[in-house]
C-alpha cells in the first residue's frame, strides 16, 4: 500500500511519560488475550506511534479503531486478533460508563430506527458504491453470511445459501415471494429463476435498487425503494435476509407486526439476521459511527418476545461459525481488487473496511455474535409438522 506514512515502530514496552494507570487496562486485556506488543506472531499489535494505547484506553472502541485507520498501529492477522480480544473480555472494556449510560438512555427516549432516520445507514453505507461491493462480494451479490457445509469457495458457499432458503420456504412454482432488503437482487433472481416465483423486493438503496432492477429485468419482480413498513398486499412467502440488523428494538414489533400482515395465513415467513448472545442496550460505537449508523443486533429473547404474539417459530437454525469465513473471503477479494479502487476510495478507506471485515470475521470466530436462519408460521396457520432442510 501507499499513501500512508508511519512513524518508526516503538520498540520500549510502555510510552514515556505515560503512567500505566492510564493504559494499565489496556495492557492486561492484551496480555490475557496473548497479544504482545511489537510482538513477531501474527497477532501481535506493531506500534507505530507513542501515545496508541493511551488513546485506545480514553477512547475505548473508536480510539481503537481510529487509531488503526491513522495508521497508528498494524497486525498481520486482524481478525486472530481480534477472536483472542473477545475470547478474553475485551467486550466488557471496549465501552467507558458514559458511552453505555448514554447509548441506554439513548435506547429508552428515541427511535434511531424511525422512518426519518432508516435511509440514513443506506446513504453512508449501501450507496458507497457498486463498484465496492461487486469487487468483495461473489457474483450472486449476496452480502450476507454463506453456508458452507458443502461449500468450497465464496460463490458455491452464497449460492447454497440462496437455495437453502428457497428450500426451507418450500417454494413453489406460481407463489409470490416478498423480499424484505432485498438488496442487489440475488435472493429473488435465484427464486424466480430456479423455483418459478414471482417476487416484490424493497430495499432503501439506490445503488442497491438499480442493480437489482438491471439482473431482474427479464424476470417477475418488481425492486421499489420503500421502507417495509409501507408495504401493502399479501404474499405466500416472505424473507428478510440481512436486514432485521437495521430494524431496532423499538420496531421489532412493528415489523413482526407488519410481516404478519403480508404473509398468507398458511404462508412461511424466514428471518435471516445476526444475533447477540444477550440483550443489550450497547452498540460498538466504532461501528457505529463508521460502517452501520443505527444498527442493533438482536438477541434470541428479543426475536421470540416481538414474534410471539403472531407467528409460530417452526425452526432456529445457527451457522454463526460460517461467517467469520465469508467475511475472511469478502476480506481476500477486497485487497486483491483494491487497485482498482483505491483512486475513489483512499488509503484511510481501505484501513477501516479491513478493520470492519476483520473485526467482525473475529467476533463471529469468538462466537461472541451469531448468524440465525428462523422459520415462521402463522400461528395455526399450518397442520403439518414443519421438517426443515440442512
Amino acid at each position: 500500500m501507499s499513501g500512508l506514512q508511519h512513524p518508526q515502530p516503538v520498540h520500549h514496552t510502555q510510552a514515556p511519560h505515560v503512567h500505566r494507570g492510564i493504559t494499565g487496562r489496556v495492557r492486561d486485556v492484551l496480555e490475557a488475550a496473548d497479544v504482545r506488543i511489537n510482538g513477531s506472531r501474527p497477532w501481535d499489535m506493531q506500534i507505530h506511534h507513542p501515545r496508541t494505547l493511551t488513546r485506545i484506553a480514553l477512547q475505548r472502541s473508536i480510539g481503537l479503531g481510529e487509531s488503526y485507520m491513522d495508521g497508528w498501529w498494524d497486525c498481520d492477522a486482524l481478525d486472530e486478533l481480534f477472536r483472542r480480544l473477545l475470547r478474553h473480555g475485551a467486550n466488557r472494556v471496549s465501552h467507558a460508563w458514559f458511552q453505555s449510560a448514554l447509548q441506554w438512555v439513548g435506547q429508552c427516549l428515541f427511535n434511531r430506527q424511525s422512518l426519518s432516520r432508516a435511509r440514513q445507514v443506506a446513504l453512508q453505507h449501501y450507496d458507497l458504491g457498486n463498484d465496492l461491493f461487486e469487487v468483495m462480494l461473489d457474483p450472486t451479490m449476496s452480502y450476507s453470511c454463506g453456508y458452507w457445509r458443502l461449500a468450497s469457495n465464496l460463490t458455491d458457499a452464497q449460492t447454497a445459501k440462496l437455495d437453502l432458503i428457497c428450500r426451507k420456504l418450500e417454494l413453489q412454482p406460481g407463489m409470490t415471494l416478498l423480499d424484505i432488503g432485498c438488496g442487489w437482487g440475488g435472493l429473488l433472481e435465484h427464486a424466480c429463476r430456479h423455483y418459478g416465483v414471482s417476487g416484490v423486493g424493497v430495499t432503501l438503496s439506490k445503488e442497491q435498487a438499480a442493480l437489482a432492477r438491471q439482473r431482474c429485468a427479464a424476470l417477475k419482480t418488481d425492486i421499489r425503494i420503500q421502507d417495509y413498513r409501507e408495504l401493502d398486499g399479501q404474499f405466500d412467502r416472505v424473507a428478510s435476509v440481512g436486514m432485521f440488523e437495521h430494524v431496532g428494538r423499538k420496531n421489532y414489533p412493528v415489523f413482526m407486526e407488519t410481516c404478519a400482515r403480508l404473509l398468507k395465513p398458511d404462508g412461511l415467513m424466514l428471518l435471516h439476521t445476526i444475533g447477540n448472545n444477550l440483550t443489550s442496550s450497547h452498540h460498538d460505537p466504532w461501528i457505529d459511527k463508521y460502517i452501520f449508523p443505527n444498527g442493533e443486533l438482536p438477541s434470541s429473547a428479543q426475536i421470540s418476545r416481538a414474534a410471539e404474539d403472531w407467528f409460530v417459530a417452526e425452526d432456529m437454525h445457527n451457522f454463526g461459525a460460517d461467517y467469520a469465513r465469508t467475511l475472511r473471503a469478502w476480506d481476500r477479494n477486497f485487497v486483491s481488487g483494491w487497485p482498482q479502487l483505491a483512486e475513489r476510495y483512499g488509503e484511510r478507506f481501505y484501513r477501516m473496511w479491513r478493520y470492519y471485515l476483520n473485526a467482525c470475521a473475529g467476533a463471529f470466530q469468538a462466537r461472541d455474535i451469531q448468524l440465525w436462519q428462523w422459520v415462521f408460521s402463522h400461528a395455526g396457520g399450518r397442520e403439518k409438522v414443519y421438517t426443515a432442510p440442512r
